[in-house]
C-alpha cells in the first residue's frame, strides 16, 4: 500500500505526549534527525517503522497548517490527542472542521479531508483495546485543523488530567494508531451525517453495525453556527467525506431540500442497515422493480451474489401465502429470504407482502416450502393444476346439533376429538365431523426477468 501512517504529537497536549511514548514502546523503532526544519515544527528527530513515521510539534494540534509536506508521502495522518469533557474515562475519535466560524481551529465552513474507513476501523481497535473502565465513542466534526493536505483524523484519550496521564490508556489508544499501518483511508460506502448532539450514537451505530462508514457529521449546534444553510459548506462537507449519500437525524427541511438540490441522495438508517453486503447496483434495481427500502423492500441471502438480472418480479400466491403465515410466520420468512434475493414486506417490515424476485429454481423453493408447512395442518394436501388442494375433517356444530349435543363445554370436547355422553349415549368426534376442502391458487405471476417496473 503506498504511502505511510502518518503520527502528529503535540508537546503542548499532555496526552498526545503520553499516548506518543506508549507508542514508542508498542513497536521497534528507528529513529533519524530532520534538519530541514526546525525541531518545533515537526523536524529533529523522527521516528520511523516500516509503513509508519512519527513526528513532534509544539504547537496544538488544532493550529497546524498543511502538517502532511512535513512527512514524506503520507497515506494517512492521524493526531494522538487528548479530550476534553464532561465524559469521564473516554476514548474517542472524530474528524475536523467548521460548518461555522472556526472559533477553535482552522478556516470557517472548511473540513479537513475525512478518513471514514479508517475511522471506522480505529473505534474497532479502540473498543478492542480499551481498559475495562473506559468508553469508547465518537464525536461529530469540530475545531481544526482544515487544512492538513491528506486524509486524517484525531484520536483522542480523555477527559481530564488524570486520564492524560494515564499509561493503560494511552496504551489503548497508541495500539490502535497502530492498527491503521495498513488501513485505507476510504471505503467505497461512505455517508456524511447530520444532526443529533456533540456525541452522535446514531452514526456511531452505523459505523459500528452496518459496513457504511461516516465521513463529516454536522451536528445540530454546529448546523445552528452556520446560519442560513450555505449550499457551499454543504457541498464540501460532501466532497471532503468522499461521499454522495447523507443521514439527517431530525427534521431538517431546509437542510433535506439542499442536500438533493445539489445531487445528494438522502438516506435512512434503514437503509443503510438492509443494503449492508448488498452490491448498489443490486440494491437499486430492486428497489426500482420492487419497492424501495423505506416502503419495505428487504433482502434474501442470494442478494449478496447473484444478479438482479437473473430473477424475475413474482406475486406469491396470497391466500397460501396467508394461511401458511397462520401456521408458522418465522419459519415462512426464513424460506422466503433463504430463496428470494428481494422480498415485499409490510407493517414496517415485520410481515411478508406478495412480491419477491426470484429465479425459477428459488420460486419452487419457496412454493415447496409453504406446502410443507400447509401439510402440517391438513390431514392431506395435493398440488392440482394451478393450486393446492388441502383437505381436512372439522367439527360441524349442525351436525352435533341433529345429535342432540348441547352447545358449550362438549361442543369444545367434540371440536377437540373428545367423544362425550349426551342422554347415556356416546357420541363420537367422527359422527360430528365432516370433511373440508380448501384450494390455494397458485396465483404468483411473473413481470419479466431483468425489467425494471
Amino acid at each position: 500500500m503506498a504511502g505511510s501512517l502518518a503520527i502528529v504529537v503535540s508537546r503542548a497536549d499532555a496526552a498526545s505526549t503520553n499516548i506518543a511514548a506508549r507508542l514508542r514502546e508498542c513497536i521497534d523503532w528507528e529513529h533519524d534527525t530532520d534538519d530541514s526544519r526546525p525541531d518545533a515544527e515537526g523536524g529533529g528527530t523522527v521516528y520511523r517503522a516500516p509503513g509508519i513515521e512519527l513526528r513532534e510539534f509544539d504547537a496544538l494540534h488544532l493550529d497546524l497548517v498543511n502538517v502532511a509536506e512535513t512527512f514524506t508521502d503520507p497515506r494517512l495522518i492521524v493526531f494522538a490527542s487528548k479530550h476534553a469533557g464532561d465524559t469521564g474515562r473516554f476514548l474517542t475519535a472524530h474528524h475536523t472542521g467548521n460548518f461555522g466560524p472556526a472559533e477553535a481551529g482552522g478556516e470557517e465552513g472548511e473540513f479537513a479531508e475525512a478518513a471514514p474507513n479508517a475511522h471506522s476501523a480505529v473505534l474497532d481497535a479502540l473498543a478492542d483495546y480499551a481498559p475495562a473502565n473506559y468508553d469508547v465513542g465518537t464525536e461529530c466534526t469540530h475545531h481544526g485543523p482544515t487544512d492538513v493536505g491528506a486524509p486524517s483524523l484525531f484520536v483522542e484519550l480523555g477527559s481530564a488530567e488524570s486520564e492524560w496521564d494515564d499509561p493503560e490508556g494511552a496504551r489503548a489508544v497508541a495500539r490502535a494508531i497502530l492498527d491503521l499501518r495498513e488501513v485505507p483511508p476510504d471505503r467505497e460506502r461512505q455517508i456524511v451525517g447530520f444532526g443529533g448532539g456533540h456525541y452522535v450514537p446514531r452514526f456511531e451505530r452505523v459505523v459500528r453495525e452496518t459496513d457504511w462508514a461516516v465521513g463529516h457529521i454536522g451536528a445540530g449546534w454546529a448546523l445552528d453556527a452556520m446560519g442560513a444553510i450555505d449550499e457551499n459548506v454543504i457541498r464540501r462537507a460532501f466532497e471532503r467525506s468522499g461521499a454522495e449519500r447523507a443521514l439527517v437525524e431530525g427534521v431538517r427541511p431546509a437542510l433535506e431540500d439542499t442536500i438533493t438540490e445539489l445531487g445528494y441522495e438522502l438516506v435512512s438508517e434503514t437503509w443503510l442497515r438492509e443494503t449492508t453486503g448488498i452490491p448498489l447496483d443490486t440494491a437499486a434495481a430492486a428497489e426500482r422493480r420492487v419497492t424501495t427500502v423505506d416502503d419495505g423492500l428487504r433482502f434474501g441471502a442470494p442478494a449478496a451474489e447473484t444478479s438482479v438480472e437473473n430473477v424475475e418480479r413474482w406475486t406469491l400466491p396470497s391466500a397460501l401465502l396467508a394461511e401458511v403465515e397462520g401456521i408458522d410466520a418465522e419459519r415462512v420468512r426464513e424460506s422466503v429470504e433463504r430463496h428470494a434475493l428481494a422480498f415485499e414486506t409490510e407493517q414496517s417490515g415485520t410481515r411478508l407482502g406478495e412480491r419477491a424476485l426470484l429465479d425459477d429454481a428459488g420460486r419452487t423453493s419457496v412454493i415447496d416450502a409453504l406446502v410443507a408447512l400447509l401439510d402440517e395442518k391438513y390431514e392431506t394436501v395435493e398440488r392440482v393444476e394451478g393450486a393446492v388442494v388441502a383437505h381436512e375433517r372439522a367439527f360441524s356444530p349442525v351436525k352435533a346439533r341433529t345429535l342432540d349435543v348441547p352447545e358449550g363445554p362438549k361442543f369444545g370436547r367434540l371440536a377437540d376429538g373428545e367423544p362425550v355422553a349426551v342422554d347415556g349415549r356416546t357420541i363420537e368426534p367422527m359422527a360430528v365431523h365432516e370433511k373440508r376442502e380448501r384450494r390455494f391458487p397458485l396465483d404468483g405471476a411473473a413481470s419479466g426477468k431483468g425489467k425494471d417496473k
